[in-house]
């Protein structure tokens, strides 16, 4: 949900205290704009507290991290919507983890599909990757630039406006916390970025384990058959995000006896016109 410019430049006024469960405006606004903030704050999750000892709008989750990917990227997933998820720190720690990255392997090359704001790959660079990422909305492209950690940032959307082949080489690492509406078309999408050695962690709604259809049946089997595997995420990881979605994490390597992952390998050797014959 898009926050209006007047509403976020209240939120983003150093005055306002956001602080454990709490955001409180510790000064008075005219009644039609302060009903545009609580609008905002209600849909975001919370509820207006007016006890004296309280006078704020209380989240049931810690909300500064929230809060400050909301007004990055002036926008919020709301209770009722679906898709982007900001990824709260512990979900990062244990993306980074499970793909390798770390202060001990300086130099990899990751790639961040759906970037948002940089949730992902601010921690990754920080740990001396070397990350590249892609982000549909100008808005956070904007904030991407502005955080300067990425070596290249590419402002489309990743499905239709991004091929493999726009790079030179494969990726060391792909991590990705993608659309949840459309996120098996975008893991799949993300596997051709992958160099000859290679891992994609990415974030994943929990309904990829069970769901039956053909789609999401077999790109199980691709993952399993390919020594990947799925990793629970806790029942409440995206709580700090403001919502609740069961979510795993989806690792599938490259470089084992057998690998049938269409990597960056892969679309060199096969024309970029021939990729619809060989789609899954």
């Amino acid at each position: 949900m898009k926050i209006p410019d007047d509403v976020l430049a209240v939120l983003a006024d150093p005055r306002v205290i956001i602080a454990g469960d709490r955001v409180r405006i510790p000064f008075e606004l005219d009644r039609p704009l302060y009903e545009r903030v609580d609008h905002i704050l209600r849909m975001a999750g919370g509820r207006w507290d007016r006890r004296k000892r309280v006078r704020a709008h209380v989240f049931g989750h810690q909300v500064e991290e929230f809060m400050r990917q909301a007004i990055a990227s002036a926008e919020f997933p709301s209770r009722y919507e679906q898709g982007w998820y900001p990824s709260p720190p512990p979900v990062v720690e244990k993306l980074l983890e499970h793909a390798g990255i770390s202060d001990q392997r300086p130099g990899l090359t990751v790639l961040e599909p759906s970037a948002g704001t940089g949730c992902i790959a601010g921690p990754a660079a920080a740990r001396g990757a070397v990350v590249d990422v892609v982000e549909i909305d100008a808005r956070r492209v904007e904030v991407l630039h502005r955080q300067g950690f990425a070596r290249r940032v590419v402002h489309g959307d990743f499905l239709t406006d991004v091929h493999p082949l726009d790079y030179p080489e494969g990726f060391s690492r792909v991590v990705m916390n993608p659309p949840f509406n459309d996120a098996v078309a975008h893991v799949e999408h993300a596997l051709g970025f992958l160099g000859d050695d290679a891992v994609l962690v990415s974030v994943m709604p929990e309904y990829v384990l069970w769901r039956s259809d053909l789609t999401t049946k077999k790109f199980r089997w691709h993952v399993e058959g390919n020594e990947g595997e799925f990793v629970p995420l806790p029942r409440d990881a995206f709580t700090p995000s403001g919502v609740t979605v069961h979510a795993v994490l989806a690792i599938v390597p490259t470089g084992h006896e057998g690998c049938t992952v269409r990597n960056h390998s892969w679309h060199r050797r096969y024309p970029k016109q021939q990729y619809e014959l060989f789609a899954l």
